[in-house]
């Protein structure tokens, strides 16, 4: 196909790869609230509350008779898992063991927001292995002074830690507060758990990234995953070299492409939809992208 593409035609294909008009394709209800999910790679969840939380927004633009109950349903039935994207979300399980090389680094060391408290975390993951899960407001507040907003408790600091390495996950949240099990009581059986190498978590992060995305630079691919993009481009180089991405120009920027977009360009873009997208919908989270690809400096 052409290595050239106008700005509509990137639109086109963004617009396409993200869902938005499609609803009617994927079914309705839950299943479609799953099919969306798996679509876009993940959900972000946001506390943040207009009308409805973010992530609700996302979804209701995206499957048909969507309702925010389906999201408890598809935990409860270990469809989907909650953890970290480039920001807290739900994520499709069958990816489940892409998250394995985030946990690893964060057990291993790395951090994420708050220093190791391992004493504290050890006495958490004994409350909860013997009364099972079990809430931060279950814990008492060992704190003398309150500083402010983040300035959780030892014991939420030991939860989220003891979250991110995963020893423990996120079973179901009751008014938006997470309640978090042993792993390996929430995991569903035959769940794949082996570690992917550095090879295939690359692979799978940027076919991901252009199934959803269509169109994608080494920057976008890894947004806000720390030190990852110059490793992201030479996957995408040796992929090109593969056959398996192409590159493209638009507006004299490059980016790497599934070979199938051309496929994609054939297909119809209904004019006559209007969406209220949220602040950190798939589509726009990336705010120079949108600049980029839609000449829209969109700020909240």
């Amino acid at each position: 196909m052409n290595d050239s593409l106008s700005l509509n035609e990137a639109q086109k294909l963004v617009l396409l790869s993200q869902g938005i008009h499609d609803e009617n394709k994927i079914g309705s209800g839950k299943t479609a609230t799953y099919k969306a999910i798996e679509t876009i790679n993940y959900v972000q969840i946001d506390s943040i509350s207009v009308v409805e939380r973010a992530h609700h927004h996302s979804l209701w633009n995206r499957a048909v008779n969507y309702a925010p109950l389906h999201i408890d349903q598809l935990l409860e039935e270990k469809q989907i898992f909650e953890y970290w994207s480039h920001a807290a979300s739900y994520l499709p399980m069958v990816d489940y063991r892409y998250s394995l090389r985030r946990k690893n680094a964060i057990a291993q060391g790395h951090t994420h927001w708050f220093e190791k408290d391992k004493k504290n975390m050890a006495e958490v993951l004994a409350r909860i292995k013997v009364d099972g899960a079990l809430q931060a407001k279950d814990f008492k507040d060992t704190r003398k002074n309150k500083t402010g907003w983040w300035d959780w408790k030892p014991a939420k600091k030991a939860l989220e830690q003891l979250f991110m390495e995963g020893k423990l996950m996120v079973v179901k949240r009751q008014g938006f507060q997470k309640v978090y099990d042993l792993t390996e009581r929430v995991l569903p059986l035959g769940v794949d758990t082996s570690m992917p190498g550095e090879e295939e978590y690359f692979r799978h992060l940027i076919m991901n990234y252009l199934c959803a995305n269509a169109l994608g630079t080494p920057e976008q691919i890894t947004y806000l995953l720390k030190g990852q993009k110059k490793t992201a481009e030479l996957y995408c180089k040796q992929m090109q070299e593969d056959g398996l991405l192409i590159t493209v120009t638009v507006d004299n920027q490059s980016y790497f492409a599934l070979p199938t977009i051309n496929n994609l360009l054939r297909k119809r873009l209904s004019r006559s939809k209007v969406k209220i997208l949220s602040p950190f919908d798939n589509l726009l989270i990336q705010r120079k992208r949108t600049r980029q690809l839609f000449n829209y400096d969109y700020q909240i």
